[in-house]
């Protein structure tokens, strides 16, 4: 059952802008490009890309401005991660074994790679439809295997590759070592700093 009574936002046009969840065609669609765009003697208009966080597809919209969009109405839940098989990833309702789901690779995107097992998370839902991960934008994550530093490669710039505990391979500087604690940033998918030394 929808209740579309509580208020939801209205956008005008030019505050369809990144990161915005909207409803177009009734489906919610996540803001990833939007450019207000003014041609001479003509009135301004929004250029976006919209995500559909349903179907993953990706669509350019226009609007106008006369026309506003109604806010997508999404609620946050916190699941705790399981495990990962491929093409799925394995949840359940927070202090709740039992309720499992599985989300596809394609919906929870890139960066799911820096999921750690039995850690907790926020999901986004829609219309009781799970439809995307709220990631943190940095996690901390145990390098599980790291090369040792090539003698007499000691530019600063100098970067290996190193595997962290959920299994992805980063860059990272020649001085971090296995069993170290290292952020992430979830956004790029680079390393940002060393957390703690092992």
């Amino acid at each position: 059952m929808r209740s579309f009574t509580h208020s939801m936002a209205v956008l005008s046009y030019n505050e369809i802008t990144l990161k915005k969840v909207i409803l177009h065609d009734d489906e919610p669609y996540l803001v990833i490009a939007s450019h207000v765009f003014r041609k001479q003697q003509r009135k301004p208009v929004n250029i976006t890309k919209l995500k559909n966080l349903k179907s993953g597809r990706v669509v350019e919209v226009t609007f106008h401005q006369n026309e506003s969009v109604p806010e997508a109405d999404l609620e946050t839940r916190n699941v705790t991660f399981i495990f990962k098989k491929p093409g799925e990833f394995w949840f359940h309702n927070a202090g709740k074994p039992a309720e499992r789901f599985s989300l596809t690779e394609d919906l929870v995107g890139p960066q799911g790679q820096f999921l750690k097992e039995r850690s907790d998370i926020d999901v986004l839902v829609f219309d009781e439809e799970v439809i995307g991960i709220k990631f943190p934008i940095k996690v901390e994550l145990k390098v599980k295997e790291a090369m040792d530093a090539v003698k007499g490669n000691t530019s600063s710039g100098a970067q290996k590759e190193v595997t962290l505990e959920t299994g992805a391979k980063i860059m990272a500087p020649m001085f971090i070592n296995e069993g170290d604690i290292v952020s992430i940033n979830t956004e790029t998918g680079s390393y940002s700093e060393r957390i703690e030394k092992a």
